[in-house]
């Protein structure tokens, strides 16, 4: 979706504002007055009266002579405990009075977010407050005061927000809101009078400069805070954007993003602009250096610039754009959408498109389905012989496109470069000895990985290189596809897509926001960004281990991770079982003597508590619980606990970041300066992945893994096939000529593509599994004609590639697979015509293994057929090649042929050689020879494939039956 930009008549038409131009504010009213008089008797009966009053009641707190060892052999009396809570008076005087200091000189200064004063939480609350009502009759307050979305940002240290205390004084805040209307009132009145002076001509002698200072003691700075600073109100940050945007900077770049600024930048600001900091043209400015006055001098030349608009960042930027690699480069796909068919077309029905846009989420997604899958089939498989199907039921419906779309969407190569990246870097780290550094976000941009820090940490370790500034470490493309898998615990587990912003995705690590996430907007579009959230969070692929808990979700989505995510009922129990959480974790960071959960989840003492628990509360919370929880997630960074927490009002104590949801998808978060385009699961889209995963459970019951597979065909022979292909083996097709040119391996992938699926497979599922990172329209359609072309049509003239009713690609019943053909024979042998006969029993059973001759596609071409990786057919096949060599065997057994028997379980082993079922049969079938020779000798085999894990406990067990001396004649064979 486009970022909203004005349109060019507005831009055109309006002029600049180069002249300072009324302002209209608030006036003091004699209310201000009688609080700043106050504030005045207050501050001087603390500052002044308390230590008078001490050194006349009680003296100076300090002895005369210091004598420890007397001190020590005297008795303690009143007068000694007197005299130790006077001294903890005047302790806690001067904290109050460095409160004071610290908010005083942050005040006048009016730049960045007062210092923190260790261990003075309220009573540096009670200095601001004091303070800023002192300065209110004579400055705005809002110019000096952070508002709640900035208090508890700071990010030096281990510094714990005091926002929850914060909140106690409403009267304040709305006196902020207040003024922040008087200030929207004066933008109304100089756009008007701005419009009405169009015609005027520049004066270059109004016009002020302000050159972007690198973050030096806080975080960086952004156009939200130079107009707060200079401009009385952080709203009018799009002023300074539409003087500045597009027009080129000393080192070469142009703004082209609101939250695109860096040091060494200038910006020309609106004439109204005031502050010390400021310069103005043509003044000589002797106070600035000659290289930056020159610098001045050509900026200020540059004439008008292109559209564009945005927000002011505070903590987060946006990576450097790189060109997007080509269809052909490797590494992250291209997303989806940017291939995808308008609405309209047939070709793109029904799939749906948030999915499509959310590639890692899809990729998580489609990995723990498949893992669901296959356990379902282990499980069934070790459950016993028959009365049990290879098949996972075949979605329908909405459950089927969302299957679909997330086959499409999912870039698995991309989660898997950002996990060995994130892995790699911890493990880089570990071995200089150095401790992982505090990441806020990371975007990945055209392949590249770049870390938000949320402090400088050095030079980051080969081969990632310093990014924007010394908080930004990145990683290109093809350095991240060197790293190879390693042993470490996952860093940053709580990182969580959150949308794209011109071609960036934005990944936002929750669990180290100092302090709440607040998010607000409509009911229905929290839920689909909090459903998003958790879905991403539950089935991740570079996370190994977390707690979700869920609180006010309507769709269980429990069965997407059920060792993850738990729902808890209210807010009440959210809140009892966080504050035993918190004073756990907090005993164990001291027991173990780390600082917080980094410097211990990757070291030699890796622990589950170190896991992130992340809470992700859908339902607004009271005034009396959100302080609550804003006092629970004071100390949250360190302790490895983030909360997500929605919003009715937007405003909410404990938020270090807030951000909204709109109706059209745009997640907005003006303080950091970010528009983002949401990444979502809206409630239909949610409760199909869920009907996914539920008919996937290996533990739903009697209503497990369909019996009947989902293509029968004729076995006699009436109903030998037009076109057959081999796929269990090397790959052959017999009945079509071989295509001619480059494309013949396209259309062969194609085909197979389509035999595994004979429910359909459609068009643009077809295409992602081709092409993965995306092809267009066109060529796609002129494949699908060539395929139909090559497989021809049947005897009546029917196409033998069809199209059904939901536009999904068929095969007619003519085109039949050597897999189709081995499901058919074992069907009809275990629940067809071999129940009653065992002839034909032990025919078609006979018929089916000789079918097999090795791995599906045993020779496909490498770099091909990555699609496979989605399916679970390399789990099925093996056991149903099982499946069918015990159901031999047994058939043998019946009859004392143990020969044949073992011939059955050998030529099953080629498929499946780790199936456990096998080799216990085959152990058996040894044993009825009364050869103990040969039993033994099979014995010793086992034991050397087993290597060092050993025998399975049942192969063990049913060798101590059959060979109970096996352990001594193994020995001593050597």
């Amino acid at each position: 979706m486009p970022r909203r930009r004005s349109s060019s008549s507005s831009s055109s038409t309006a002029p600049r504002n180069r002249t300072p131009q009324p302002v209209r504010v608030r006036r003091r009213t004699f209310g201000d007055i009688v609080k700043a008089f106050f504030a005045f008797v207050a501050l001087l009966a603390l500052l002044v009266g308390v230590p008078l009053a001490l050194a006349m009641t009680a003296g100076w707190p300090f002895p005369t002579t210091f004598e420890p060892m007397e001190w020590l052999k005297q008795d303690i009396s009143v007068s000694t405990f007197l005299g130790i809570l006077t001294f903890v008076v005047w302790l806690a005087w001067a904290q109050f009075t460095a409160c004071v200091l610290v908010e005083m000189k942050a005040a006048l200064s009016g730049v960045g977010v007062p210092g923190r004063v260790p261990g003075a939480g309220p009573s540096q609350l009670l200095a601001r407050q004091l303070v800023a009502a002192l300065l209110l009759v004579g400055a705005t307050a809002a110019s000096f005061t952070p508002g709640l979305s900035q208090l508890g940002q700071s990010i030096e240290g281990n510094q714990r927000p005091t926002v929850a205390a914060a909140q106690q004084t409403p009267g304040f805040f709305a006196q902020q809101q207040e003024q922040a209307a008087g200030a929207a009132a004066a933008l109304a009145e100089q756009a008007s009078h701005a419009e009405a002076g169009s015609s005027g001509a520049r004066q270059q002698g109004d016009t002020k400069f302000y050159r972007i200072q690198p973050p030096e003691g806080r975080h960086h700075d952004s156009l939200w805070e130079i107009a707060e600073r200079h401009l009385g109100d952080g709203r009018r940050y799009k002023e300074i954007f539409e003087l500045n945007k597009d027009r080129t900077q000393p080192d070469g770049s142009k703004l082209s993003e609101a939250s695109l600024i860096r040091p060494g930048w200038i910006m020309e600001m609106p004439g109204d602009a005031r502050g010390g900091d400021l310069v103005e043209m043509p003044d000589e400015a002797p106070e600035v250096s000659p290289e930056v006055r020159q610098q001045i001098h050509d900026y200020a030349g540059t004439g008008d610039h292109a559209q564009g608009s945005g927000g002011g960042s505070a903590q987060v930027s946006v990576p450097e754009q790189r060109p997007a690699p080509a269809t052909g480069d490797a590494g992250h796909r291209q997303p989806a959408q940017q291939h995808a068919t308008p609405a309209h077309d047939s070709s793109s029905f029904g799939l749906p498109e948030a999915l499509l846009a959310a590639p890692l989420l899809a990729a998580g997604l489609l990995g723990a389905l498949g893992h669901r899958r296959r356990q379902a089939l282990w499980q069934s498989a070790f459950a016993g012989i028959g009365g049990r199907g290879m098949e996972p039921p075949t979605p329908a419906g909405d459950a089927q496109d969302v299957q679909d779309a997330l086959l499409v969407g999912a870039d698995p190569e991309g989660v898997r470069l950002l996990d060995r990246s994130l892995r790699g870097l911890a493990a880089s780290l570990a071995a200089e000895s150095r401790p992982l550094p505090t990441v806020y976000a990371a975007w990945l941009s055209s392949g590249d990985l770049h870390l938000q820090l949320a402090q400088p940490s050095g030079k980051p370790p080969t081969p990632w290189q310093l990014g924007q500034d010394q908080t930004s470490w990145t990683l290109a493309k093809d350095d991240a596809g060197r790293y190879e898998d390693v042993d470490t615990a996952a860093p940053y587990p709580g990182l969580v897509s959150l949308g794209t912003m011109d071609d960036s995705r934005l990944l936002l690590n929750l669990e180290s926001v100092p302090g709440i996430v607040s998010l607000s907007g409509s009911e229905a579009d929290r839920a689909a960004v909090f459903a998003s959230v958790a879905a991403e969070l539950a089935t991740n692929g570079w996370s190994d281990r977390m707690t979700i808990t869920l609180v006010g979700f309507g769709e269980d989505l429990t069965p997407l991770a059920p060792n993850r995510l738990r729902h808890l009922d209210d807010i009440e129990a959210l809140i009892e079982t966080m504050e035993a959480e918190t004073r756990q974790r907090r005993g164990a960071l001291g027991a173990a003597g780390h600082d917080s959960v980094l410097t211990g989840r990757t070291g030699p003492a890796q622990h589950t508590r170190w896991a992130p628990h992340l809470v992700l509360l859908a339902a607004a919370p009271s005034a009396e619980d959100a302080v609550t929880l804003a006092e629970l997630a004071a100390d949250a960074g360190r302790l490895g606990i983030g909360y997500l927490v929605g919003t009715d009002s937007g405003d909410l104590p404990g938020a270090a970041w807030e951000m909204e949801i709109t109706g059209e998808g745009k997640l907005l978060a003006p303080l950091l300066g970010l528009e983002l385009d949401a990444q979502l699961l809206p409630a239909d889209q949610q409760r199909a992945v869920v009907e996914l995963f539920v008919g996937a459970d290996p533990d739903r019951g009697p209503d497990g893994p369909a019996n009947t597979p989902p293509f029968l065909v004729d076995i006699s022979e009436q109903g030998r096939p037009a076109v057959y292909a081999r796929l269990v083996g090397p790959y052959e097709i017999i009945g079509l000529d071989t295509p001619d040119g480059e494309r013949s391996a396209l259309l062969h992938e194609a085909l197979a593509l389509l035999l595994l699926h004979r429910e359909g497979v459609h068009p643009r599922v077809l295409s992602s599994a081709l092409w993965p990172r995306g092809v267009t329209d066109d060529v796609r359609e002129a494949l699908v004609e060539r395929l139909r072309a090559w497989l021809g049509t049947d005897p009546d003239g029917t196409a033998r590639l069809g199209t059904d009713a939901t536009g999904r690609l068929t095969l007619a019943k003519s085109v039949v697979s050597d897999l189709d053909v081995l499901r058919s024979l074992y069907h009809e042998a275990t629940q067809g015509r071999g129940v009653d006969s065992r002839a034909v029993r032990g025919r078609l059973l006979t018929d089916a293994l000789v079918l097999v001759r090795g791995p599906l596609l045993a020779d496909r071409p490498e770099g091909r057929y990555r699609w496979l990786t989605h399916e679970i057919i390399d789990a099925q096949l093996p056991l149903l090649v099982a499946d069918t060599g015990l159901a031999l065997s047994a058939f043998h057994m019946e009859k004392n042929r143990a020969e044949k028997a073992i011939e059955a379980i050998d030529a099953a082993l080629r498929t499946a050689p780790a199936d456990e079922r096998l080799w216990n049969e085959l152990l058996r079938a040894t044993h009825a020879l009364d050869d103990p020779a040969r039993l033994t000798a099979l014995a010793a085999d086992l034991i050397g494939r087993s290597g060092a894990r050993g025998l399975p406990p049942r192969t063990e067990a049913l060798l101590d039956e059959l060979l109970p001396a096996w352990r001594d004649a193994v020995a001593a064979a050597g």
